[in-house]
């Protein structure tokens, strides 16, 4: 049987994953909003579907794998708000139905470690309405559900060293303030490795090795660049937009031990000075 991945909303992960399954002979629809972004998806092998707005049934009708990326909205998840009783009719249908979350779910530690049985008490708005998209994903009966809640994202194009450059970057100081971070590549390898041995239910943290000040991560990317390391800022009296300074209303180190001892995940970049460096490398190379 063929396989076929239905992506809600087939954006910077989704897309890694793709390029992971593609040349394995996979069948893969993915939803976008626009038609730019329809015709860059066909570029890359990947049927799309402008959603909302597709009868995205037939599509659903010939999927063996589910992966939602689309974020929850004012009206909660979008995806279950449109789809809910179509894809509770078939979720025996379904091989396998990852959901990509986000370790804000977890609130805020003082920077102390969380894993995967911590108790979510999101800070932030964005936090508590994933923790509410994670639980309405979960009530669907007999749905092959995989939460992955990924830390902060980079990769090819989203990275610091454009901000560096051009002289907008911002090396701003919280006292004890750590974040984690994924490489996308590493996203889409723990996605694939599920893919390839399901465990419904399963709950999984994405993340590097190496949770660090976020200022340390600007610092080694000027130093790569060879360029002068950005003014220190102090948080307290930084200018800053409220959604700026919401990202720091949480810090934590997030534990990565389930997805290398239960997926045997063995990480591309375990830290940010091996994705950066790979980063400009490829740049160079481009």
């Amino acid at each position: 049987m063929e396989q076929t991945l239905l992506s809600f909303g087939h954006g910077f992960s989704a897309r890694a994953l793709s390029d992971l399954l593609l040349p394995q002979g996979w069948r893969i629809i993915g939803t976008t909003r626009s038609e730019d972004k329809a015709t860059r998806l066909l570029q890359d092998g990947v049927e799309p579907r402008i959603w909302p707005g597709a009868d995205l049934r037939p599509a659903l009708d010939a999927a063996t794998h589910l992966l939602i990326s689309a974020a929850p909205d004012e009206n909660g998840d979008p995806v279950l708000a449109e789809l809910r009783d179509e894809i509770a009719a078939r979720a025996g249908q379904f091989a396998w139905v990852g959901y990509l979350s986000t370790t804000g779910v977890y609130g805020d530690h003082a920077g102390g470690w969380v894993d995967e049985t911590t108790s979510l008490t999101p800070a932030t708005k964005r936090g508590l309405a994933r923790m509410q998209a994670e639980a309405d994903w979960a009530a669907i009966p007999d749905l092959p559900l995989h939460i992955f809640r990924l830390a902060g994202i980079y990769g090819p194009g989203r990275g610091p060293f454009a901000k560096v450059r051009d002289g907008s970057a911002r090396r701003i100081i919280k006292q004890g303030q750590v974040f984690s971070r994924t490489h996308v590549a590493d996203i889409a390898q723990v996605l694939a490795a599920s893919i390839a041995r399901p465990n419904p239910g399963g709950i999984y943290n994405v993340c590097d090795d190496d949770p660090a000040p976020p200022e340390d991560v600007i610092g080694y990317a000027a130093e790569l660049l060879v360029l002068p390391l950005p003014p220190a800022e102090d948080f307290e009296t930084a200018d800053m937009t409220p959604m700026a300074r919401s990202f720091y209303a949480e810090s934590k180190k997030v534990s990565n031990d389930r997805i290398k001892n239960e997926l045997g995940v063995r990480l591309i970049y375990p830290d940010y000075r091996s994705g950066l460096k790979a980063l400009l490398a490829q740049e160079d190379t481009a």
